[in-house]
């Protein structure tokens, strides 16, 4: 599941306000039509919301153009903004046929599971979360999300001073402590004698709450964590403003939080959407819909930003000469996770 930010992440379905860029077929169709009319395979990928500047879904959109140009098909995104947008949508889609609807996020896992039943020939794949039951028609995309954690925290571990680390997490749930957990033992496998402690958001808002994350984040740091994992949800952004104000360095996820936070974020755990949109669609018109793939560091869905081309010029901390040989001992982690050598522990499992 993603901590999507609400220009990032989270669990409820409501962006009050937010403009819905797709409403119904037509408007819907506007966004993205690409390749109308070609004879090849034609794609549709509906949002939870707004994709703006929402990094995490801009890569969905990126899955989905890759896959239509190397089917020499046509493919359009549906934005919605609210359950009622993504309900209308997703019958939009369906409505006009595709070879196969893409979705991104937990919120579409009824809706797609109802319309599975009613249109059998339809199929879809649902990315980031599953349906209850299976379908034949419904192809799932999860994450392994801890794998990548778990190099963050490594990171964690060889940078923090006092040898204390921490985590700001949403909800202690098994799903969301895949956040946490994973971090704190990266952190104990190349620095022993690190603790860590986790502090979560909860409240009536956990997934959008900046004021209550700043307050834990805070908090950590007065108990000498130098090192905060950022799984906060939309209330990242409260980890990053303790951050500054109180002298830590913090984590992200989903996409890059460096740029937006110079001189505070480390690094970010990234989930790519694209690549699971783009192979999961390969895969079902391959013949081998309706299963669950999962993606992890081996099959390149998970990552950090350190790790990725382009380190250089993404504004993280890690980038730094002096991290050079940190670098290198969270690549050789990342290599004996992808080769099996170790296993990291799944809080979900």
């Amino acid at each position: 599941m993603s901590l999507r930010t609400r220009t990032s992440l989270r669990l409820t379905a409501a962006t009050v306000g937010a403009v819905l860029l797709a409403t119904g077929c037509n408007a819907a169709a506007k966004d993205d039509d690409a390749g109308k009319g070609a004879k090849g395979k034609a794609f549709t990928l509906v949002t939870p919301d707004p994709v703006a500047q929402n990094e995490f879904l801009k890569l969905a959109v990126a899955g989905v153009k890759a896959a239509a140009t190397a089917q020499g098909g046509s493919q359009k995104v549906f934005q919605s903004s609210d359950n009622d947008s993504r309900q209308q949508n997703v019958a939009s889609a369906v409505d006009s046929a595709p070879d196969v609807i893409a979705l991104v996020g937990f919120e579409f896992a009824d809706i797609v599971a109802q319309q599975a039943e009613a249109h059998p020939k339809q199929q879809f794949l649902l990315v980031d979360a599953c349906t209850k039951k299976t379908y034949e028609n419904v192809t799932c995309a999860v994450f392994r999300e801890h794998e990548a954690v778990y190099l963050a925290g490594a990171e964690a571990g060889l940078l923090t001073k006092g040898k204390k680390v921490g985590a700001v997490d949403v909800l202690d749930t098994p799903q969301f402590r895949r956040y946490s957990e994973p971090f704190a033992a990266g952190a104990k496998k190349v620095r022993p004698g690190v603790t860590s402690r986790t502090l979560f958001v909860g409240g009536q808002s956990p997934f959008n709450d900046a004021a209550r994350a700043k307050d834990q984040a805070a908090t950590l740091a007065s108990g000498g964590a130098d090192q905060v994992m950022a799984a906060a949800a939309g209330g990242n952004t409260g980890v990053f403003q303790a951050a500054k104000g109180k002298g830590f360095q913090a984590y992200g996820v989903d996409a890059n939080q460096c740029v937006g936070n110079p001189g505070v974020v480390v690094d970010n755990v990234l989930k790519k959407t694209d690549v699971a949109v783009e192979k999961g669609i390969a895969q079902i018109l391959d013949g081998k819909g309706g299963t669950t793939v999962s993606y992890g560091l081996k099959e390149g869905g998970m990552s950090l930003t350190g790790l990725e081309p382009g380190v250089a010029d993404s504004a993280c901390l890690i980038a730094k000469p002096a991290n050079k040989d940190v670098l290198q001992r969270v690549e050789e982690l990342r290599d004996d996770i992808v080769a099996g050598k170790l296993t990291v522990d799944d809080p979900a499992a």
